[in-house]
């Protein structure tokens, strides 16, 4: 059997780590090491909770608003597959 998928007009929020605010959801963890010198060097990882659990988010990936209002990452090409732009009808 085969189906398709009905479609819904979501809302979504492009990441990115330098444009605030971030899409609703989003948080960051800062982590810290030490590398080959006597300075610390400090990189950001950003996640997002789904109802499936804790999702890295990149920057570039879509935040997608679901039907029932929980949020989950999308890389962009396959948001750029799946998804249309629709015109607010407001």
């Amino acid at each position: 059997m085969k189906f398709r998928k009905r479609p819904v007009v979501i809302k979504a929020e492009q990441f990115w780590p330098e444009k605030k605010p971030w899409p609703k959801g989003v948080y960051c963890v800062g982590l810290a090491f030490v590398g080959g010198s006597k300075e610390m060097d400090y990189y950001m990882d950003y996640y997002i909770d789904t109802l499936e659990g804790r999702h890295e988010v990149t920057p570039g990936d879509w935040v997608i608003t679901g039907v029932k209002g929980e949020k989950y990452p999308c890389k962009p090409d396959i948001f750029e597959m799946t998804h249309e732009f629709v015109e607010d009808s407001k």
